[in-house]
């Protein structure tokens, strides 16, 4: 996972309600932090982390981190390294979202009571000298943190590791570096990664020496090493530049590069090796020297991971896959909006696609969703895994096909979306609404709830027969059809909602 915080990539310590032994910028430091024996300030012993005064009064001592690269957090690293008689005896941190950067009256809003802060980690205890490490459980994208420390004391570093969630409407339409950790690729397996680790691959601007890139150890057998990238945002590959700079004496001999499309973060989710097609044969490469390849590559069309092979081993500083986000010629959807979006709204958004709080509930709770795919995916899952009752709850939040109003409880949108389905219906031949009429009467008083049918583009005529023979099935039947029409009617809203 990436550190969000880490100042590498952008993130700051902006403000702390004390530091006076040591500053909070040493917090987000990408070196380990270090003990100088004998060395002192003229406030005290030098220490590599942030550390508070003695605190004689109640209370607690706090920070408040931008973070570099807004995502979902995953895990949170409190250490302690050095801090023996001095370290805090328990933390908790907290989270926001101020929208996009640059953040407007950012220090004002985050000292506002309107700004709401998330608790993600509870007090939990600390101990001296050590990696301090904490699941997080929370599926929001998040731009600040705010860490507690109880009462007072000095914390070396804080790591904010998780998932970054580009803003896809910033990125537009443009070659972009698809992989890059900026746009929330992930190194996610690998062969090996004895000297350095494979995340640096994908790490902003150019290697600053050989340790600033992924190497792997000398192999004295057959076969080579791999990486493998879920990229950031999947999109169409215009180019790829591998760049061994500062590896002369073990660079690979060559490289090949693979692709696929696959909606799954993991391995075990992959598809079968057939499944992965070939983007880039196997060519030769030279040292300390950046490799960029157009001609060579062959259409693999919308990826979403990226397999790096290098024979049979050696180091590479850094792989970028450019491309253009989306299928060609698709309009970029408000998936980062989505993902951005507090509990609260997204659920409105959701339930004016279909109106059933589990079905809306389950879906929030997977998200960061990587694609539009991935969305509708999960969409369907948690609606087919909803009971009975939950299927009824939300058929009756539908007008019947040809009424005049929907439920004054439904939203705008949801109003506007189900007029503009039904807007080839109603302007059917007075005779045939009256008969379509009829037929809901009828249909409501045998199954109990309005008929249901994904009406985008149909004919008053084409519903009405649809409608007549429906009328014969039995109730189970029915039920089966009728979750199946609201699973296409969800569907076509989900697509609006990404397109709005």
């Amino acid at each position: 996972m990436v550190d969000l915080a880490s100042e590498r990539l952008g993130g700051t310590v902006i403000v702390a309600n004390d530091e006076f032994f040591a500053s909070k910028e040493n917090l987000l430091k990408v070196s380990k932090p270090i003990f100088a024996d004998g060395k002192y300030t003229s406030r005290g012993k030098w220490m590599d982390g942030w550390e508070t005064r003695r605190r004689r009064a109640p209370g607690h001592d706090w920070c408040i981190v931008r973070l570099g690269l807004p995502g979902v957090i995953h895990r949170v690293t409190v250490d302690t390294s050095f801090f023996l008689g001095n370290y805090p005896e328990r933390c908790s941190l907290e989270a926001c979202h101020l929208g996009t950067p640059p953040y407007r009256d950012e220090r004002r809003r985050l000292k506002t009571t309107s700004t709401r802060w998330h608790g993600l980690l509870p007090e939990r205890a600390l101990k001296g000298d050590s990696q301090n490490s904490f699941p997080v459980t929370n599926s929001l994208r998040f731009t600040h943190v705010r860490l507690k420390i109880y009462p007072d004391g000095g914390v070396a570093r804080l790591r904010i590791h998780g998932e970054v969630v580009p803003d896809l409407e910033r990125i537009g339409r443009a070659e972009v570096d698809l992989a890059g950790v900026v746009n929330g690729g992930m190194a996610i397996a690998s062969s090996d990664q004895f000297f350095s680790e494979p995340l640096n691959l994908l790490m902003p601007g150019r290697g600053k020496n050989m340790g600033d890139g992924w190497e792997t150890r000398r192999r004295r057998g057959p076969g080579h090493d791999w990486v493998i990238v879920k990229l950031g945002v999947p999109g169409t590959i215009t180019a790829i530049e591998v760049d061994t700079s500062h590896f002369k004496g073990n660079f690979p001999e060559s490289c090949s590069v693979e692709a696929c499309c696959a909606a799954g973060r993991t391995t075990e989710s992959f598809p079968q090796p057939a499944a992965w097609k070939q983007a880039l044969p196997r060519t030769k490469l030279l040292a300390n020297r950046r490799h960029i390849f157009r001609q060579q590559l062959q259409d693999v069309g919308v990826t979403t991971h990226v397999r790096l092979n290098i024979f049979p081993d050696g180091g590479v500083s850094r792989l970028r896959i450019l491309g253009r986000p989306g299928e060609r010629n698709a309009r970029p959807s408000n998936i980062a909006r989505l993902n951005a979006l507090l509990d609260a709204e997204a659920k409105r958004a959701l339930l004016d696609c279909c109106a059933s709080s589990p079905w809306a509930q389950r879906v929030l709770a997977e998200r960061p969703f990587s694609t539009a795919e991935e969305l509708l995916q999960t969409a369907d899952s948690a609606w087919a895994n909803l009971d009975c009752e939950d299927w009824l709850a939300a058929f009756r939040h539908h007008p019947p096909i040809g009424g005049k109003k929907a439920s004054t409880k439904r939203s705008g949108a949801a109003r506007r979306w189900s007029a503009n389905e039904q807007s080839v219906a109603l302007r059917g031949k007075r005779e045939t609404m009256k008969a379509l009429a009829a037929a809901n009467r009828a249909y409501k008083a045998k199954f109990g709830y309005v008929f249901l049918i994904c009406a985008a583009g149909k004919t008053s005529e084409e519903i009405l027969r649809a409608l007549q023979r429906r009328l014969s099935n039995d109730a189970e039947a029915e039920l089966r059809i009728a979750t199946e029409e609201q699973r296409k009617i969800t569907h076509l809203r989900l697509e609006k909602l990404l397109e709005s």
